[in-house]
């Protein structure tokens, strides 16, 4: 099967808006990209809370119907994409539970490296787990909380989880926007006619013509309630660690992540890959749609032209074919297809964000020569990619990874193209528009900060 890295979540938030569930659906429909497994809205209109999730993409789960009985001035919704727990109905969010008589509504971007050791000891005391989720693991630890305060219940809890986490909380009293202390996972505020909004990326807030205000500090929790909006960083200061594939995949490169346009920076990288890796050729293609601005600085750098090489059927939607060899061999064609009046005869450089197992790549080199291309080289936006991710991102065990047990020649030989060259670590940090941030490589390197 084809095999790319998936994001995490999506997750947006508002409250004081009297169209709370319609604003939560279009920044919803903004980060679709971050999640396509499921969806789903909870909001609060002052007594009563309303619920909606389901499974597919944002415009199949919700219809005006469905919107309009969401009610309220506040809402959180969410788009999952599973990197702890099974894909289910039963695992999508946000989770709605009662809390000693009363309710509240979690939602959640990002792994805990220690649920199943929490999961043990709660169970052990009684707690029932009616999902695989690491948020649920939350709800329990709130839930067992000595403290009486909703807010101190919250901050309890959180002290006794690890990992990377950005969570959206909505209460009786208001709506809680908090980061873990390493930052790994991205959170950013807006503000709209006077209601507060929470997104993943910012791009959430173009569509509904929000103002971004700033993205929330590592360990920053943010109370939006009846007396206004306090901030506080209520756990122990560490280190950042935020998630560089945010950059290098993950967010859109419209929005602002971690403070920085993403476009910016992956422009950046990609200048900096044609300075460490550069080819003879005559033309620069992008693995669309990711890869299209890396591919932009690299074209801008090298000075070779940049062409449209590959164009992307974005209506592929989820197919109900066996996974045998055959349909497997159709899984980068029905994905992609090549340009060959542009690439007949051509010395090509083809720019990727990046090489998972190595099974897309190797077929659109054979694509490309397929179509007339003189030769395939592939540059590679990002360093080889060796080690798991444990922070809220779904990539395949070390076994898995291609780069883990080869070294990039024999990486090549399998791909089968005339050269590979990957963005080195040191390159890509090295990028002057990347925010003053410690960042995680443990997927390059396996130096892992948490």
């Amino acid at each position: 099967m084809t095999m790319k890295i998936k994001e995490g979540c999506g997750l947006f938030g508002i409250r004081g808006s009297p169209q709370a569930a319609p604003m939560t659906y279009l920044g919803l429909y903004s980060l679709q990209h971050r999640g396509q497994e499921s969806a789903g809205i909870v909001s609060f209109d002052g007594r009563d809370f309303f619920e909606h999730r389901g499974m597919g993409l944002v415009s199949e789960v919700f219809s005006p119907q469905v919107l309009r009985g969401l009610k309220g001035e506040a809402a959180i919704g969410h788009n999952r994409y599973s990197t702890s727990g099974e894909s289910t109905l039963r695992n999508a969010q946000p989770l709605l539970t009662n809390l000693r008589g009363r309710r509240f509504s979690i939602a959640h971007n990002g792994n805990l490296v220690n649920s199943q050791e929490l999961i043990r000891k709660l169970e052990a005391k009684g707690s029932i787990f009616r999902s695989s989720l690491d948020s649920e693991v939350i709800v329990h630890l709130v839930a067992r909380s000595k403290e009486k305060d909703t807010l101190e219940m919250i901050v309890e809890a959180l002290k006794r989880v690890r990992g990377g986490y950005s969570l959206l909380i909505l209460t009786e009293d208001g709506l809680i926007a908090v980061r873990d202390p390493w930052g790994v996972r991205p959170l950013c505020m807006g503000k709209l006619n006077g209601a507060t909004a929470f997104a993943s990326e910012s791009c959430a807030f173009d569509l509904i013509d929000a103002d971004y205000e700033r993205e929330l500090e590592p360990g920053e929790l943010i109370w939006v309630g009846r007396e206004g909006i306090k901030s506080s960083h209520p756990f122990p200061r560490t280190p950042t660690a935020a998630c560089i594939f945010e950059f290098v995949y993950f967010a859109r490169p419209d929005s602002r992540v971690f403070g920085v346009p993403a476009d910016r920076v992956r422009r950046e990288m990609g200048k900096q890959l044609a300075r460490e890796k550069p080819a003879q050729a005559d033309i620069v293609i992008s693995v669309p749609d990711s890869s299209n601005t890396a591919a932009l600085g690299y074209a801008q750098e090298s000075g070779i032209k940049l062409e449209i090489g590959l164009i992307r059927n974005h209506y592929v939607g989820r197919t109900f074919i066996k996974p045998d060899q055959a349909s497997r061999d159709l899984d980068a064609r029905i994905k992609y297809n090549p340009v060959r009046g542009v690439l007949r005869g051509k010395r090509v450089v083809v720019v990727d964000d990046s090489v998972v197992r190595g099974t897309t790549s190797r077929k659109l080199v054979a694509m490309i020569r397929k179509a007339g291309a003189k030769e395939v080289h592939l540059r590679v936006g990002s360093p080889p990619i060796r080690f798991p991710c444990f922070y809220g991102i779904d990539t395949p065990t070390k076994e898995e990874l291609v780069a883990s047990k080869w070294d990039v020649k024999r990486i090549r030989e399998y791909l089968g193209a005339d050269s590979l060259g990957y963005l080195s670590i040191k390159g890509m940090l090295s990028c002057d528009s990347l925010p003053p941030l410690g960042f995680c490589t443990a997927c390059f390197d396996g130096v892992y900060p948490i």
